[in-house]
């Protein structure tokens, strides 16, 4: 599993300059054993109205063009 959390995090660092350029940033909380990646948005990005589009379109787009195996990528602050 630290191997797919190595991946998820290289895919993360190619999005993460846009985030940052807006005021945000993501981190990796934790990856579930059916593969969902449990991230934290931060900064202006936490609680944005877009945010959700952002991690669906954005970010778990990124991160499952890197790494197949991943299921779904979800916000654990999202209600």
């Amino acid at each position: 599993m630290e191997a797919i959390k190595e991946r998820v995090e290289k895919a993360l660092e190619k999005i993460r300059p846009y985030l940052v350029a807006d005021g945000g940033d993501i981190a990796i909380v934790d990856i579930t054993d059916d593969m969902v990646v449990r991230v934290e948005l931060k900064g202006a990005c936490n609680g944005c109205p877009f945010s959700m589009q952002t991690l669906k379109a954005g970010v778990e787009m990124a991160v499952r063009n890197e790494v197949p195996e991943i299921k779904e990528v979800v916000d654990v602050n999202a209600s």
